[in-house]
């Protein structure tokens, strides 16, 4: 234990590669507000709904500032939640936003869980760590037989910035290279679509128009600080892009990749 936190993985809860703690704060002061927080929020809701309506336990890897988790818990209270990050700094605001989860600290590549939870999320992680496919394997493990896994990811390499590496990213994917990961190690891929498609153009012009950070790592923070009416605006384009989706629309590009799968096959 560690700040009333149970750990697994204690060396790496103060400092770890692949994040950087100081993140957290500055995350938590415009995720409410920001259009694209938001509107992956909503997204996600939508698939757990849609596709994993039975499901009654989930874990978040990586669940940061507790964003994700305290909507879940709001939208679909039968879930019991658990919220796993590697940093405690994340945690002391997790435990605030969602005091109803079960928080504890943990390596995504050591999960100290076999066959546990129906559903398990990993919500832009997998994309910090050098050896994804360790982390896929581990919650492929911690999974029930037929539970499932949902993602959410950067895509399409060729946006790669300044952004990225003040984010501390090891890769942008493309646009199936997560799909057939999963499937060679055992999941069935039952959803997946880009997302931050129709602001593409927009996305691409602002991720190109820095290359490089600042000195005081501007290009880091400059796609949120927006103003209201045009924050608004993002988020009513992001909304309709959900509809379509909804409905049954699939995008083929996009700077964001959501994929659901369920584990099919023992490793």
């Amino acid at each position: 234990m560690l700040d009333g936190i149970p750990c697994y993985a204690p060396e790496l809860a103060r400092e770890s590669p692949g994040f950087k703690a100081e993140h957290f704060a500055k995350l938590a002061a415009v995720e409410d507000g920001h259009f694209w927080f938001r509107a992956r929020n909503e997204l996600i809701v939508h698939v757990l709904r849609r596709y994993f309506p039975h499901a009654r336990s989930m874990l978040e890897i990586g669940c940061g500032t507790g964003y994700v988790l305290r909507e879940v818990t709001d939208k679909l209270p039968q879930l019991r939640v658990c919220g796993s990050e590697i940093f405690l700094e994340g945690l002391s605001f997790a435990s605030r936003r969602v005091p109803v989860a079960d928080l504890f600290q943990m390596d995504a590549q050591r999960v100290p869980f076999v066959e546990e939870f129906d559903l398990i999320g990993a919500f832009d992680v997998v994309e910090h760590i050098a050896d994804d496919m360790r982390v896929l394997r581990e919650i492929h493990h911690a999974l029930m037989p037929g539970g499932g896994a949902i993602f959410t990811v950067p895509q399409h390499p060729w946006l790669w910035s300044a952004q990225d590496e003040h984010a501390c990213h090891q890769r942008r994917y493309r646009r199936s290279e997560l799909a057939n990961k999963l499937r060679t190690i055992g999941f069935r891929v039952v959803f997946s679509t880009s997302f931050v498609s129709l602001l593409l153009p927009l996305l691409a012009a602002s991720r190109w128009r820095r290359q490089t950070l600042d000195a005081d790592g501007e290009a880091s923070t400059s796609e949120f600080g927006l103003s209201p009416l045009l924050n608004s605006s993002l988020y009513g384009a992001l909304c309709l892009e959900r509809w379509l989706i909804q409905i049954g629309l699939r995008f083929p590009a996009g700077g964001t990749r959501l994929i659901a799968a369920v584990k099919t096959a023992p490793q």
